[in-house]
């Protein structure tokens, strides 16, 4: 499959001077006869929040695995060729430190938030806003580009709507968190569904264009599938949580807390696993390399298939 690649400078909102560095890599569909491209429809969305900002070591290495583009395309090569990948970088830092004040409220200066809340949902309202502007931008993008031809609408041979598989790394965790809280408090407050409204679902769906990404709150929400803690310093049925991480940070003998709260969380949420039958998965691989490194040396194996597991 054909795919656009890129890194935008995208605005949260059209009223606001808040820009966002997204890498994105996007699924292209081409038609024989009109002899175009157009960005099509994907069997998923996997959005990668990045951690704290890490530049000039000099270790290529290091250099390597914070490039945007180059996160891209390994979540890519981990999720298959029809997901699409998204790859958020926080707006504000405070020297490394990335602050996702737009997404999490209540941030000290080093980023780290003091409480969770989920009034106003802010970390599914910025992710939408962020991947419907960037989507536009990269629709205006390829329109541009004199050496091939790109139609500006959306290939319409699927109405599927995508899953999402929602990633973050070191800081990027934050917005996980936020993201479940938020999460939470739409499973407690949904509606009993009834046959009226199945029906009325139903039919909007048949009548919605295809559907690359989500566009409320809600709608991303519920398309959650999979939440992936990368190296990070609850959950509904339906959902998987995957807890990946290095010797660095479970094995530190002077960093014990973050072990300690890796295990914590594990004991949680299989507690809260026994007492809805099992529905929710819980999962954790510890990878024998470098902290930058985790992403591209993680087992990324999907919902069916058992993932290798490390002492």
């Amino acid at each position: 499959m054909d795919r656009w690649s890129g890194i935008l400078r995208i605005p949260l909102n059209p009223n606001t001077n808040t820009f966002y560095r997204i890498g994105a890599s996007l699924c292209l569909s081409s038609s024989s006869k009109t002899k175009t491209k157009a960005l099509a429809v994907p069997s998923a969305n996997a959005i990668f929040f990045n951690g704290d900002r890490v530049e000039g070591t000099g270790n290529p290495v290091i250099e390597k695995l914070s490039d945007l583009q180059n996160i891209a395309d390994i979540l890519v090569s981990k999720f298959g060729a029809s997901v699409n990948a998204w790859v958020i970088d926080a707006c504000v830092h405070n020297g490394p430190f990335a602050i996702y004040n737009d997404f999490v409220p209540n941030l000290n200066s080093r980023g780290e938030p003091k409480s969770y809340s989920p009034i106003g949902f802010p970390a599914s309202t910025a992710t939408v806003s962020l991947l419907s502007n960037c989507l536009q931008e990269a629709k205006n993008v390829t329109s541009r580009n004199p050496r091939e031809s790109y139609s500006t609408g959306t290939s319409a041979s699927s109405f599927y709507k995508p899953k999402t598989f929602i990633l973050g790394f070191s800081k990027g965790g934050t917005v996980l968190n936020q993201l479940v809280t938020e999460l939470g408090h739409l499973e407690a407050n949904k509606s009993p569904v009834n046959a009226a409204s199945i029906e009325e679902w139903a039919m909007s769906s048949i009548q919605e264009e295809p559907q690359i990404i989500p566009r409320t709150k809600e709608s991303l929400l519920n398309s959650i599938n999979e939440i992936h803690y990368v190296d990070v310093g609850l959950n509904t049925a339906g959902i998987r949580f995957v807890l990946h991480g290095t010797p660095r940070q479970w094995s530190d003998s002077w960093r014990v807390w973050i072990r300690n709260e890796k295990d914590k969380l594990v004991h949680l949420l299989e507690s809260e696993s026994q007492k809805n039958g099992g529905k929710l998965q819980v999962e954790f691989c510890q990878v024998a390399c470098l902290f930058f490194a985790v992403l591209e040396q993680s087992e990324i194996i999907q919902w069916l298939n058992p993932i290798e597991c490390y002492p």
